[in-house]
């Protein structure tokens, strides 16, 4: 479920070191179009439900990372695989173009 929290102090162990691919939703509850992605990215979760962990990081809260990963505009989804960011969705975007998003990257 997208209800996953992860914050600066979880993320090595929840989404680096996770054994499924990662979809990592940087929001801030300030973001309008972060709240428009939001039910579409609980949606996901459900629909790749052991393919694929879902969670929220508030880049407000959890700065680290953010920066880390070069997140300069939310909402911004990426897809970690491995370890290693390799998908990066940028803006509010329709459903199809999530789907598609994760599905190359689950392909890859």
């Amino acid at each position: 479920m997208a209800d996953t929290t992860f914050t600066d102090q979880n993320f090595e162990q929840d989404v680096l070191k996770n054994n499924l691919p990662v979809l990592v939703d940087f929001w801030a509850p300030w973001c309008a179009p972060c709240r428009i992605v939001s039910p579409i990215v609980e949606e996901l979760a459900k629909e790749y439900e052991g393919k694929l962990k879902v969670g929220k990081l508030n880049v407000d809260e959890n700065p680290e990372n953010a920066s880390k990963y070069g997140v300069m505009s939310i909402p911004s989804l990426i897809i970690f695989k491995n370890g290693h960011p390799i998908k990066t969705v940028i803006g509010a975007q329709g459903k199809e173009n999530f789907k598609k998003a994760i599905d190359e990257a689950l392909s890859a």
